[in-house]
């Protein structure tokens, strides 16, 4: 019989499960109804930090980072969607919680509904954020270019906030001291690096190419989505086909924003899961 699945503080106050084939860092606020929260390609459970505190009052916010990326385990391959989704259950049992609100963005959006259709009895309700199973190939080709792009070394920290503000001209100044805080680390170089590993960026986005969009269809928990109007990876086509597939959602079109919804309107996304809280 596999030993149970425990949790160790790790610095900086984070968890991270302890004996999974996977292990995966987190950080929890507040208490009440569980949700889990999970980050897009490259970024870090920071992303969501103003929305975690914001409901800490009301839920037990969960925010992971995802495997391959922050101080998670990175292993050599595993990148799917069934990998990514199973770690969300992972997560669940080490904290021994039976059912959750899951929001993603991205990554994390597509994860949040397939963990959705593939474990119905631990989702209350999911959040997908700028993502649907019909994002172009020629998309995620733009992709994988700007994510290998943004493997790199910098010299410090303020040459790391000044990459990503030009990388992410939207994003709150908050959101980039987080994703460089985070996102990074010092190598015995001297030299700052991306803690995202670029194999399981480069695999991960290869399974972007997989739809999972029966999955998407079969999700039964209430569903809520959002599309930055000036996002560049989900195309007014792609949000059209989802919303023709799942027309009793919840669609939300989110002016004057691109993809990175959470880190530029954190406060749509706390009312979002907040409406989902009380309902």
């Amino acid at each position: 019989m596999a030993a149970p699945i425990g949790v160790e503080p790790i610095a900086d106050g984070l968890s991270r499960t302890r004996g999974a084939e996977v292990d995966l860092a987190f950080r929890v606020r507040g208490s009440g109804p569980p949700i889990v929260l999970l980050h897009g390609t490259s970024a870090n459970h920071a992303v969501w930090e103003p929305v975690a505190e914001a409901l800490a009052p009301h839920a037990t916010v969960i925010a992971l980072d995802q495997r391959g990326h922050g101080r998670s385990d990175k292993p050599a391959r595993g990148y799917g969607g069934r990998d990514f989704a199973a770690d969300v259950i992972t997560v669940l049992d080490a904290l021994g919680l039976e059912r959750a609100i899951v929001g993603g963005h991205s990554l994390g959006g597509r994860n949040a509904w397939l963990v959705g259709a593939l474990h119905p009895d631990r989702v209350r309700a999911v959040v997908s954020v700028d993502y649907t199973p019909y994002v172009e190939a020629t998309v995620l080709d733009d992709l994988a270019v700007r994510v290998a792009g943004g493997y790199r070394a910098f010299p410090d920290l303020p040459a790391v906030e000044d990459y990503l503000r030009s990388r992410y001209p939207r994003i709150l100044p908050g959101a980039v001291r987080r994703r460089a805080r985070w996102g990074y680390a010092q190598r015995a170089d001297g030299q700052w690096w991306p803690l995202a590993a670029p194999a399981a960026m480069q695999e991960l986005i290869e399974g972007f190419r997989t739809p999972w969009d029966a999955e998407f269809r079969a999700v039964t928990a209430p569903m809520t989505s959002l599309r930055g109007a000036d996002s560049r990876i989900v195309s007014a086509d792609a949000w059209a086909a989802a919303i023709a597939e799942r027309p009793g959602d919840r669609w939300v079109l989110v002016e004057g924003a691109d993809h990175y919804i959470p880190e530029e309107r954190p406060e749509l996304l706390t009312a979002e899961l907040g409406r989902l809280l009380a309902a």
